[in-house]
């Protein structure tokens, strides 16, 4: 079987189209893997970064909204379709699985030329353009939120990498705080807007730190790559003067986010669907800052950890120093309140979108894996991750 993923540009399309990947070596290494992607998107890193084949396509950017430009996108999305069902060709494809973006849409069109089967996966709570031009081509559609309002979907969860659909944050406690450089036996705030930071997280956090340490909160903060300078050094010292001993802790990246989810045990970040799903899966407490543009899909990627108890949500232009001191020192410093919420994030999460998406593909393809993956094959595979 030779599986085609469509589903490029962002981390929040092409992790999980990576993660269904590893799924499906698990169940049969013998299936064949090829990603759809453009050179304008983190798949030219991303996708070989985790051994598989890339193909590449023309990028056809999408409106997110109705407007004269939906007309221009038939005739500008031709060749790309061509492009597209040449790789299905190339690649003997049985199956292809989308995700949204500008990738999936020619993908979808070049299988339905090719009478090739389509399973759909939407993150978000409002389905783009993409997502629901396809859902007009499938009966196999899975979403990565209850929320989610897409004809036929159903609710799996989303696709998540073993080291965090397994991760044991107990287990790995001391391990992650060694890691980062900090202590075990404080509360650590963990603060992250994205690969690449997040302006007004950095500069509200960087304004409370002083608070937070000195009430023996540590703080683990990925500030991003174009912003990790000297102020981040900064910070740091200044936060490091609280005389407390708790530690401000700036990084650029988080490579390995089971370190930083298990050396936590408060978040404070974004609403993206990825964020939301792994927060939950970890089981742990978050406070939320959607991102202000688009169509407010963040908002509503967090409201189900929000409404199920496991987390709190202020807007962007609310996020001060005053409000970190005042919302999240007192509960940082509260076990009991700590654990309630993260049993109630644990409980809405999903640890096994991969292998229920993987169904899906085989059931598209008429195939059964010839490698059974039980759990004892899960946790191993995710134990080595």
């Amino acid at each position: 079987m030779h599986v085609v993923l469509a589903g490029g540009g962002t981390a929040g399309h092409i992790e999980p189209a990576l993660s269904l990947a590893d799924a499906l070596r698990r169940r049969d290494p013998r299936i064949g893997i090829t990603a759809l992607g453009t050179t304008k998107g983190l798949e030219t890193r991303l996708v070989p970064e985790r051994g598989y084949d890339l193909e590449l396509i023309p990028a056809v950017p999408l409106p997110r909204r109705p407007t004269s430009e939906l007309f221009t996108v038939p005739s500008r999305l031709a060749g790309t379709v061509r492009r597209a069902a040449e790789v299905l060709d190339k690649v003997g494809a049985d199956v292809v699985v989308g995700f949204g973006g500008y990738v999936a849409l020619p993908a979808y069109f070049a299988a339905r030329r090719r009478t090739v089967p389509i399973v759909l996966h939407e993150a978000n709570v409002r389905p783009g353009l993409a997502n629901r031009v396809g859902a007009r081509m499938t009966d196999r559609i899975a979403t990565g939120s209850p929320d989610c309002r897409i004809g036929g979907g159903r609710y799996i969860g989303m696709p998540l990498r073993r080291a965090l659909a397994t991760l044991d944050r107990a287990a790995l406690h001391a391990e992650a705080c060694d890691a980062f450089g900090l202590e075990k036996d404080r509360p650590t705030l963990l603060v992250y807007g994205g690969s690449q930071g997040a302006r007004r997280l950095n500069e509200a956090v960087a304004s409370a730190a002083s608070t937070f340490t000195s009430a023996g909160i540590q703080i683990l903060h990925a500030v991003g790559r174009t912003n990790y300078d000297e102020s981040a050094e900064r910070n740091a010292a200044a936060a490091g003067e609280s005389g407390s001993g708790a530690r401000y802790v700036a990084v650029p990246y988080l490579d390995r986010m089971d370190l930083a989810y298990a050396a936590a045990d408060l978040v404070l970040c974004r609403g993206g669907a990825m964020t939301c799903a792994e927060v939950a899966a970890v089981g742990l407490p978050a406070a939320y800052v959607p991102l202000p543009i688009g169509n407010g899909e963040q908002r509503l990627n967090a409201q189900p950890a929000v409404r199920a108890g496991g987390g709190l949500m202020v807007d962007d232009a609310d996020l001060t120093a005053d409000w970190l001191t005042r919302e999240l020192v007192p509960l940082a410093l509260n076990r009991e309140k700590l654990d309630l919420m993260g049993r109630a994030a644990f409980e809405l999460g999903r640890r096994d979108a991969d292998e229920a998406l993987a169904d899906l593909v085989f059931e598209a393809a008429g195939s059964t894996p010839a490698v059974a993956a039980g759990p004892t094959g899960l946790d191993a595979a995710g134990a080595g991750a």
